[in-house]
């Protein structure tokens, strides 16, 4: 998805918010079209900013108008294109924000009563905003999907900077990698399967689930919620996960499988369309050194055998040996993860995991690493063969080197014109009236219709 240059506020809303509309006065604080927005709309979103830890700054509320305004209008031309979100897009998008929420808040308890009201009370709530906002991020997309950029403008547009102001980018790399991950045999793994046989037979004589989640499933993104993973289509799921929870029907319970993460089984709880709600066990074998020595052992094949064999590419060898799925069908390069969407192998040094780091900083361009053990932020250990394909020095940005970057630029800059274009031109087409308390912010300059300008908005 691309970074638009005008930006949809998010509706991840908090509980301080619920009691700060308590105490506010409301009143229709603008009018865009046939739709309204509400001051305790705005005062909702302003508690939100509070509650994610910012310092209090009422100037913020002229930027949440127009983060409202701009949704008003999106939504509005949705209704003409006909664009619109699915009912099991909406609750996949609620229940994966409530989930964030309940994990912050320290369970579902907690939360609740720190709302004031039941999730399920409060998710019926937020759900016209949440819709509202999916449609008019569609609809944004829409508008620019079309744009291309081609060699041209990316010349065009570099050549328009003044050289002055060119930007400087610090040294980058491209890497490789090989990965080999620790395997446990059968005998190794047989434990931690009876240990999920044991809880499967424990639910299935009548224990709660999700308190067995809470206790002892080893998934941390789920074990906090009893195991519940809300709603989500196929793909946000491996292949055998997804095959049981998209077979079973509501109610029903897996048998324990395999998966790269470890054994689970799981419990379909509700079936909507192309949405499956679903809540897990997960348990996960630890490492042996046993594992880890074969895995050594492996790497050390490998290396002999590039060394041995050095007109044999290095992407050849990834894809033959990698255990990273992520890298080893990408000729096992690894991407910049801060610029996904252009899939660019040039990674700023500061970027790379240290570890990575630490070891590339001795090694000459074109060569290989001899196999190292890397420990990544979860706690898992792997070996890794790196490869270092380029290096650049510091430097101020040209085309020849920063082509892929100045083209990234480049269409940010279409897009941000095509949608400051289209704004201005919904504006003069629509009626928009502003309460006098917003009509001196600077953000807001230029929205209002100018019948409207200085009239005060009653309720």
């Amino acid at each position: 998805m691309r970074k638009f240059g005008i930006v949809i506020l998010s509706f991840v809303l908090f509980a301080t918010a619920a009691s700060a509309q308590k105490h506010t006065l409301d009143k229709i604080a603008a009018v865009v079209g046939n739709s309204i927005v509400l001051q305790s709309d705005i005062e909702l979103k302003y508690a939100t900013y509070l509650a994610q830890g910012n310092p209090p700054n009422p100037d913020i509320k002229c930027q949440i108008l127009q983060q409202f305004l701009t949704q008003k209008l999106l939504a509005a031309q949705a209704v003409i294109d006909s664009v619109d979100v699915k009912d099991d897009e909406v609750d996949a998008d609620i229940d994966r924000r409530m989930r964030g929420m309940i994990q912050r808040a320290g369970g579902q308890d907690r939360l609740e009563q720190f709302l004031g009201r039941s999730v399920i009370q409060y998710k019926d709530e937020i759900r016209p905003d949440i819709k509202e906002s999916l449609i008019a991020q569609k609809m944004q997309q829409k508008i620019t999907t079309d744009i291309n950029t081609t060699p041209q403008d990316v010349k065009k547009f570099f050549n328009a900077i003044p050289k002055d102001s060119l930007p400087t980018f610090n040294k980058e790399v491209e890497v490789g990698e090989i990965v080999f991950n620790p395997k446990l045999n059968y005998q190794e793994k047989e434990a931690y399967r009876q240990k999920a046989e044991e809880l499967l037979k424990r639910v299935k004589n009548g224990e709660d689930m999700g308190v067995l989640a809470r206790l002892y499933s080893q998934d941390p993104g789920s074990a906090a919620e009893g195991g519940d993973l809300g709603f989500n289509d196929r793909s946000s799921y491996v292949k055998e996960f997804s095959s049981w929870a998209f077979k079973l029907k509501a109610g029903e319970i897996s048998p324990v499988f395999e998966t790269d993460f470890g054994f689970h089984f799981l419990q379909v709880i509700e079936r909507r369309g192309e949405q499956v709600h679903v809540r897990h066990i997960l348990i996960i074998p630890a490492t042996t050194q046993a594992s880890l020595d074969r895995a050594k052992a492996k790497a050390d094949s490998v290396y002999a055998l590039m060394k041995e064999n050095k007109n044999v590419p290095f992407s050849t060898v990834a894809s033959l040996y990698s255990d990273n799925k992520d890298t080893k069908y990408n000729g096992g390069m690894m991407l910049n993860a801060e610029n996904v969407e252009t899939r660019t192998t040039f990674i700023p040094l500061d970027r790379l995991d240290p570890q990575v780091a630490l070891v590339i900083d001795t090694m000459k361009v074109g060569s290989i690493s001899k196999p190292q053990l890397f420990t990544d932020q979860a706690g898992k250990k792997s070996y890794k063969i790196l490869y270092l394909k380029s290096s650049t020095s510091p430097h101020k940005a040209n085309l020849a080197q920063d082509y892929p970057k100045i083209k990234e630029y480049a269409t940010n800059d279409k897009i941000n014109r095509t949608i400051s274009k289209w704004f201005e031109q919904k504006r003069k087409e629509t009626f928009i009236k502003i309460d006098p308390q917003y009509q001196s912010c600077p953000s807001l300059k230029g929205w209002a219709s100018p019948t409207t300008i200085s009239a005060e908005v009653k309720p």
